[in-house]
């Protein structure tokens, strides 16, 4: 028997159980590093929140892979900011860097020989750095307004050489950071849809006035008009909706009068009730929602009250337009897709 058939195959066993005790290391790091946090957080936060340029997050490698995706979520949440290669800084791009702007340099060992042949210029230029690093004691801490230390970590793995626990760790504080400094800006939802106005999570913070039928294309009517006098009334120029929204006096909303409430006084032969107001038979104080909601809150109201249409009304009872279930079809993704 050859050397190579003698060899014991790593089992799917072994495979899960070493899979398993990485993400359960990984995760024990970063309930340390959330532990070591101390006021320099705070100081980093107060930091970015009073500059009036952009957050310019550096880094090497791994790192540096970590930074683009931290630069991202501070972009994504209210907070300028963009990502700046330090190999190629040295090579003109620190011209991108002003004084009005604050450095977020990554770098596990604070040692990293492409980060550190910048911080000459950085200093030069006036532009605060916060570091995010393993100790306050190396080049970069050294050099830095601010520092969040990490702590000496054990990266994952059976050798633990490959940037594991580190880049982690990294992203965990670049995380907290941005949401911490987004929550002080009073960033909210509406906000967070500018930024992200394609894909599902766009789509769920869509305004619903950008999916409803405005009143100029639904069928609106006084609720002291007969039954008949109101179906035969011109609908509006837009689809043709089930539903007639009923007006008083003062032009709000006082009832809602569907198709299916007309086949029901047919069904029941109640042909004398076509010529009494229709605000005897409309739906009095129907569902409505506001204005001001999202896509994903008409979608969740029409879902749970198990109905086809609701009027989008302003605070004071005046009609906006309607929102019919197919106007809202596929906008949003089923739970769980």
């Amino acid at each position: 028997m050859s050397a190579a058939e003698k060899i014991i195959p790593y089992s799917q066993f072994e495979q899960l159980r070493d899979a398993r005790e990485i993400i359960r290391h990984e995760a024990e790091v970063l309930m340390d590093v959330s532990r070591r946090l101390d006021t320099g957080f705070c100081d980093a936060a107060d930091l970015i929140l009073n500059i009036t340029g952009s957050v310019v997050v550096t880094g090497m490698g791994k790192a540096g892979l970590i930074g683009k995706k931290i630069a991202a979520t501070f972009s994504s949440t209210g907070t300028r900011a963009h990502y700046l290669h330090p190999a190629e800084a040295v090579h003109g791009d620190l011209g991108c860097l002003h004084s009005s702007d604050v450095i977020l340099a990554l770098s596990n060992s604070g040692e990293t020989e492409e980060l550190t042949r910048i911080l000459p210029s950085i200093r030069k230029m006036d532009v605060p750095l916060i570091a995010i690093t393993g100790t306050d004691r190396n080049t970069l801490a050294n050099q830095a307004q601010v520092i969040i230390t990490i702590g000496r970590l054990r990266e994952a793995g059976l050798y633990g050489l490959a940037p594991t626990a580190s880049t982690a760790a990294m992203l965990a504080v670049g995380d907290a950071l941005a949401l911490v400094v987004s929550r002080r800006k009073q960033f909210t939802p509406q906000h967070f849809a500018e930024f992200h106005p394609g894909g599902s999570l766009g789509r769920k913070l869509k305004r619903v006035t950008e999916a409803m039928r405005p009143r100029s294309e639904i069928r609106t009517a006084h609720a002291g008009r007969s039954v008949r006098d109101v179906f035969t009334l011109r609908s509006g120029n837009g689809r043709r909706s089930g539903a007639v929204l009923l007006i008083d006096d003062h032009g709000r909303l006082e009832g809602l009068f569907t198709d299916s409430d007309l086949a029901r006084l047919l069904e029941c032969h109640r042909d004398d009730a076509l010529d009494s107001p229709i605000r005897d038979v409309m739906t009095r104080q129907p569902v409505t929602i506001s204005a001001s909601a999202t896509l994903e809150d008409v979608v969740e109201l029409l879902s749970q009250r198990k109905i086809s249409e609701v009027p989008v009304v302003e605070d004071d009872g005046q009609i906006v337009g309607m929102v019919d279930i197919t106007d809202v079809i596929g906008w949003v993704p089923a739970a769980g897709g």
